[in-house]
């Protein structure tokens, strides 16, 4: 039992500290990684790795299959000798404390041209094997992605529903002149994805030898102006113009009387039936290949969607329509035998969608942050846990537990205090102890309740577009004292192997006096 015990941290790699203005996977990364081990920790929850676009989402990707070229390591492409030291020292003078997206994207894609540039130069035989071997291995989707990032380039950064109507329209010929036209940036994409596969791979391999295992993010809707609609349209409920005739969202409840227009296009559930879930399950084989367990983000559309018609201003005239329930995992798990998932089943969430994710044996989410104010039946408070389950004192939606805590209604305050035995003094290491105490198989927490930070850390602020996900961690916040206190406590509550447990606790042993 205690084997499948475990906890972790939630922090996005664009939070990392380093150089360039933006975290990434260089030595900022890896010390992370070293961090984690040292504190005890096996679990590293990161948010999707493709590339954003306008707003900076991870959940609002060019690509469900790409990486995210911004997080690709400078320092490693001076290693591998694609850039001068010089790059590095020459950087704008960014705020290390957030991520400066209009002045971070500029300066490091020029600076990643730059490294192409030098690669095509100068590169070795070796490096153009691995090259050609990467481009073969992603045949499936690299191809469709680079070109639609360099016809995104081509045409100002629009939208692929804004360009002319024949290459909107994947027609053959002008498929075949902008291919060639474009054939140099299109190479460029290519290099950037291999480049961060590379890294990235790299990193994980080296977490995954320190018995971490990376939790990664599958959103189960795509951006409207992404890759994937675009090479795909047959898939998506699309008018001729490639417009959505209905997209996602959520009915109104009591956080809101019109509900939430997402506007994500949907998928023709029937007609991926029919081929396999061929799409579905590349997605799963790119995501399996850079973590080790899926996190499938808003579960519950699996069992059932809201469809909203996309000419609705807000989500109050939808309707419920069935998803592909289990037939889908059936259909994953033929191909990749049964890989680990999270339901993220957060939100309205019925009994056809526990019974899909108990059918399925997902574990859910339970979080403690959304259990006070309510009757002793709400599933976030522990007493109702199970141990097929993932507690997290907060995820990346939620204010920081700190800031939190500071605007809590005095009646959700008091049934904290009472149901803990507790002042409150340090919530965040309160809830920290509660999740690793409790029976859920796995802990999570947020790196901001670590810190004890408050609300000035928040990473997202669901509603609003702009101003989010640019919170970073700084050098000195990886301290050892916090390191040993998690340990500690992770220790204490089991969530490290036995034999583990054993050695660390035979090392701290006092010898035995001889006589």
């Amino acid at each position: 039992m205690y084997d499948r015990r475990a906890s972790g941290i939630l922090l996005h790699p664009t939070s990392l500290p380093g150089p360039g203005g933006i975290g990434d996977l260089g030595s900022g990364a890896y010390r992370f990684v070293d961090w984690l081990a040292a504190a005890r920790q096996r679990r590293w929850q990161i948010m999707p790795l493709g590339p954003t676009s306008y707003g900076d989402s991870p959940y609002a990707s060019l690509s469900a299959l790409a990486g995210n070229p911004l997080l690709i390591s400078l320092e490693r492409l001076i290693e591998d000798g694609f850039l001068a030291r010089s790059e590095l020292d020459e950087a704008p003078a960014f705020p290390a404390e957030h991520v400066d997206f209009g002045a971070v994207i500029p300066w490091k894609m020029s600076v990643l041209e730059r490294a192409y540039a030098s690669f095509v130069a100068g590169q070795q035989p070796q490096q153009r094997a691995a090259f050609e071997q990467f481009q073969a291995d992603h045949a499936a989707w690299l191809d469709d992605f680079t070109l639609f990032m360099a016809l995104k380039n081509a045409h100002g950064g629009a939208a692929w529903s804004d360009w002319e109507l024949p290459i909107r329209q994947r027609q053959p010929q002008a498929v075949a002149e902008y291919r060639a036209s474009l054939a140099e940036q299109i190479e460029f994409q290519k290099f950037l994805q291999w480049q961060f596969f590379t890294h990235w791979l790299d990193l994980k391999r080296y977490a995954n030898e320190r018995d971490i295992k990376i939790i990664g993010d599958i959103p189960i809707f795509v951006a409207p102006d992404s890759a994937d609609v675009w090479a795909n349209p047959e898939l998506f409920y699309l008018d001729e113009q490639g417009t959505p005739t209905v997209v996602a969202g959520v009915p109104p409840d009591y956080f809101s009387a019109t509900g939430q227009r997402w506007g994500n296009p949907l998928y023709r559930w029937d007609v991926l039936k029919r081929r396999g879930y061929d799409w579905w399950l590349e997605r799963f084989r790119i995501t399996l290949t850079l973590v080790d367990i899926v996190r499938l983000d808003h579960f519950r559309g699996f069992e059932a969607y809201w469809e909203v018609p996309a000419a609705e201003e807000t989500a109050i005239n939808g309707k419920w329509i069935k998803g592909p329930g289990s037939a889908l995992f059936t259909a994953i798990a033929e191909r990749f035998g049964s890989p680990p998932i999270i339901a993220e089943d957060l939100g309205l969430i019925t009994r056809a969608v526990d019974e899909l994710r108990d059918e399925l044996g997902f574990p859910g989410m339970a979080v403690l942050q959304f259990a006070w104010g309510d009757e002793p039946t709400n599933v976030h408070q522990p007493h109702n846990y199970q141990r097929n389950l993932v507690v997290y004192t907060g995820t990346h939606d939620n204010d920081t537990t700190v800031g939190w805590w500071q605007t809590l209604d005095g009646t959700a305050r008091q049934h904290v205090q009472e149901y803990f035995g507790i002042h409150g003094n340090d919530i965040a290491w309160d809830f920290i102890r509660v999740a690793l105490m409790a029976v859920g198989d796995t802990a999570i927490f947020p790196m901001q309740d670590v810190l004890s930070l408050g609300s000035e850390a928040r990473m997202n602020r669901p509603g609003h577009a702009i101003g989010n996900w640019s919170w970073r961690l700084q050098p000195h916040h990886l301290s050892d004292d916090v390191a040993q206190r998690l340990a500690r406590l992770t220790t204490l509550y089991g969530r490290i192997p036995l034999e583990l447990n054993q050695a660390t606790t035979d090392e701290n042993e006092e010898p035995n006096e001889r006589t």
